[in-house]
C-alpha cells in the first residue's frame, strides 16, 4: 500500500495505448522506478498504468524525497517514451473524460465544443491530473466536472 501522501504525476496520452506499447512501457517504467535516485538515494517508487491511457508515477518521500533532478529525469522519460510511440503525454489541456464507460480525451477547444453542445455537463466524469499526492489520486483524480478544476476553467 502506497502512503497516501506519496507524491503522485500523471501523465495522459492523448491515444489509447495498444498492448504492444503496454508492453513495452510497463518495462521501461519498471526499470526506470527501480532504479530512481535523487542524490544518490534510491526512491521507493512506484508505477500504474490506469484505463491504457494514463501513467500513474508515485515517490513514497518518507525515505527519500524526489529533487528537481529526479523529477527532470522523469520527464526527459516520458519525452522518450513520446517520440517512441508518436503520443503526447505532456499536454496539459489534452482532456479526458467518460462517455459511458469509454474514457476519450480531447483539446481544450474540443472540450467546449462537448460543452456547448450538451454532450458534457457538470456530471460528467473527468480525470483531474492535477492531484499531488496518493490519497487525492484515489479520491479525487476521477471525479465529476463540477468537483473539478475544470468547473472553474469551463462554464457549463
Amino acid at each position: 500500500m502506497m502512503n497516501p501522501e506519496a507524491r503522485v504525476w500523471i501523465y495522459q496520452s492523448n491515444n489509447t495505448l495498444n498492448p504492444n506499447q503496454l508492453v513495452e512501457i510497463k518495462a521501461v517504467l519498471s526499470d526506470f522506478v527501480n532504479s530512481w535516485t535523487a542524490h544518490n538515494q534510491e526512491l521507493k517508487a512506484s508505477f500504474e498504468i490506469k484505463y491504457d491511457r494514463f501513467i500513474v508515477l508515485m515517490v513514497d518521500e518518507s525515505q527519500a524525497g524526489a529533487s528537481g533532478c529526479s523529477i527532470d529525469k522523469s520527464v526527459h522519460l516520458m519525452k522518450g517514451l513520446e517520440q517512441k510511440f508518436q503520443i503526447n503525454l505532456l499536454d496539459r489541456f489534452n482532456i479526458a473524460y467518460k462517455d459511458g464507460d469509454a474514457v476519450k480525451s480531447v483539446d481544450r477547444n474540443g472540450f467546449e465544443e462537448l460543452i456547448k453542445k450538451g454532450l458534457v455537463s457538470s456530471d460528467t466524469k473527468v480525470f483531474n491530473n492535477m492531484v499531488s499526492n496518493y490519497h487525492d489520486y484515489q479520491n479525487k483524480w476521477e471525479t465529476v466536472m463540477a468537483d473539478s478544476w475544470h468547473n472553474n476553467v469551463f462554464s457549463v
